[in-house]
């Protein structure tokens, strides 16, 4: 049977199909066109909120970023006169363009002129207020020479410091003013700070007053730099220039994470790599500064060196970090504690150990006489041990960690003292003198001619016989100088002088 539909109705349907068509493509044509428009505006409404972030770190921060300006006298020699950029003799003093631009300044260069024998100079930096009745930190390149120290507050007010105490070694410094209910910079933790982090930079470059720049944790680490000698930089891409030393940086939440230091420049400008000292290092030489006056460092009594993928090879191990002990000192607390020439630190006080740098730093900021576990590789085999930490003396600190690693790294050698086994490994019938063991591509060593299985017999005319005294000999080398070295290769010996720039 077959049924049949009215005409009428047939109609109604079909017209009642159009009106769902049209709704749903005018529905479908709104949200296609309003969904770019809520995504954008979105998109604005974050951007707002990160904008409205950063006012507020730089509102809640500025009232304890202070502004630091230094009088010294300083002793002149006959110089080259310059045309800079910044007027004559600049409106920061010699040092700080020393500091960011090298021994040279940029500009025209004209004829020696003798200087008088002293001259009145005037720097500035910046600095952030720790506690509420006028304990300041800067930098130690800032206020470590000066005769005066005026600090300047966001609210206009001035006042005359005095020096609590300084820590060259790692660029540190702290101060006091006689003032109290100061707005205080919270400290934050360093370690917990994360590659790609936003962080903010205070300071006064320039003489710009609490100037704001933005930018983001580049890198953490950063050993070797050369301008201190104990490092561990936050590198950052915030705009950091002359004046801002001293400065916080700082996260989202205002709190400082680091000390703001200096930046790495062929030009004298920014380039996007600025150095943080980081905060929890500042924390621990704070401490010392306040109950002493000065630093004392801890001390293990070691020669180490960063575990290359060569050197584990050799040892027998399948790791690249860590670091080797390469020599131990007599009597030393390394030395009671039982560590060997030849293991491989990998732990200390609970912590892994990765690179020479690094360790350094942790051990040195622990106090003399406390004990920690340190665990080494030693044959395959690992083993824990305790240390106690030692006092470092005065002299030791700067023959072995002053200016020999940062030279060595310039000069980019590596040097151990001639055991016998070396003596094997590179065929040396002449045990006198350090062995060179690693030498790095492009660098001065290397372009002299020197290569793996080189002894050293003298440096500057000094004998040495094994890694100290040639630590000891290349920290006394005058800065500028060339290192004059007596190398023996093979059955013959020569002298090469080695310019560190």
């Amino acid at each position: 049977m077959y049924s049949t539909m009215h005409p009428h109705k047939s109609l109604f349907r079909i017209r009642s199909t159009t009106k769902i068509i049209q709704a749903v493509s005018s529905l479908l044509i709104l949200i296609l066109f309003t969904h770019p428009l809520q995504a954008q505006e979105s998109g604005i409404d974050s951007l707002r909120q990160t904008s409205k972030a950063f006012a507020s770190v730089a509102k809640k921060v500025s009232p304890a970023v202070v502004f630091i300006q230094v009088e010294m006298t300083v002793q002149n020699q006959p110089a080259m006169e310059f045309s800079s950029p910044f007027g004559n003799g600049g409106p920061f003093g010699d040092e700080f363009f020393r500091r960011f631009f090298g021994p040279s300044f940029p500009g025209q260069q004209g004829q020696p002129h003798q200087a008088p024998p002293q001259q009145h100079a005037m720097g500035q930096g910046s600095g952030f207020i720790v506690s509420a009745n006028g304990y300041i930190l800067t930098n130690n390149h800032v206020v470590g020479d000066a005769d005066k120290i005026t600090v300047k507050l966001q609210d206009g007010r001035e006042f005359t410091a005095k020096t609590i105490g300084t820590d060259p070694h790692s660029d540190v410094a702290l101060i006091k003013i006689d003032a109290k209910g100061l707005p205080v910079l919270a400290l934050g933790d360093s370690d917990a700070l994360e590659v790609g982090e936003w962080v903010v930079a205070i300071g006064n470059p320039f003489g710009l007053s609490h100037t704001l720049t933005v930018g983001v944790v580049s890198a953490k680490g950063r050993s070797s730099v050369g301008l201190a000698d104990y490092e561990n930089f936050i590198q950052t891409d915030a705009a950091i220039n002359p004046g801002n030393s001293g400065g916080p940086l700082v996260d989202l939440d205002g709190r400082a994470v680091g000390m703001n230091t200096a930046i790495f420049s062929r030009s004298g400008g920014y380039m996007g790599i600025g150095f943080a000292i980081p905060i929890n290092m500042i924390k621990a030489i704070k401490k010392q500064l306040i109950e002493t006056g000065s630093v004392t460092r801890g001390y293990l009594g070691i020669v180490i060196q960063d575990l290359t993928p060569d050197l584990a090879k050799s040892f027998g191990l399948d790791l690249h970090k860590g670091v080797l002990v390469a020599e131990v000192s007599k009597n030393s607390p390394a030395e009671h504690a039982g560590l060997k020439q030849g293991d491989v630190i990998i732990e200390f006080d609970g912590k892994a150990v990765e690179q020479v740098g690094s360790f350094r730093n942790r051990v040195a900021l622990n106090a003399p006489g406390s004990s920690k576990p340190i665990t080494v590789l030693r044959k395959g085999e690992r083993r824990t041990l305790t240390v106690t930490i030692g006092r470092l003396p005065e002299g030791e600190q700067q023959a072995s960690t002053s200016g020999a690693p940062q030279t060595l790294d310039k000069l980019g050698l590596t040097v151990q003292s001639l055991t016998s086994d070396l003596a094997r490994q590179f065929d040396l019938k002449d045990k006198k003198g350090v062995v060179v063991t690693q030498v790095r591509a492009g660098s001065v060593a290397a372009m002299a001619g020197i290569r793996p299985g080189t002894v050293i017999q003298e440096v500057n005319r000094t004998a040495v016989s094994n890694t100290e005294e040639f630590l000891q000999a290349v920290a006394k080398s005058p800065k500028g100088d060339a290192v004059l070295l007596l190398i023996r290769e093979g059955r013959y010996s020569r002298f090469v002088a080695l310019k560190v720039e």
